[in-house]
């Protein structure tokens, strides 16, 4: 059995919880925090059993910021 640690955040969007990994494109949500993250792992587990090797982008001290675009 392998382990990997993984980094991930979460948001309140309306009346659920979006929760999104920060090392792998893969996100979840839920009523509430905690069901956001659980729902986050069951799809992070997904995700790993089809891949052989993880895919993942090494992510240190994430720093949340804004960035303001204009668009037609």
């Amino acid at each position: 059995m392998r382990k990997i640690d993984l980094k991930s955040v979460v948001w309140k969007e309306g009346n659920y919880y979006i929760s999104q990994c920060l090392e792998v494109d893969v996100s979840s949500f839920g009523k509430t925090r905690k069901e956001a993250l659980d729902m986050l792992q069951e799809a992070l587990e997904l995700y790993f059993e089809d891949t052989p090797l993880p895919k993942k982008s090494t992510v240190t001290n994430p720093i949340v910021s804004s960035v303001k675009l204009q668009y037609a």
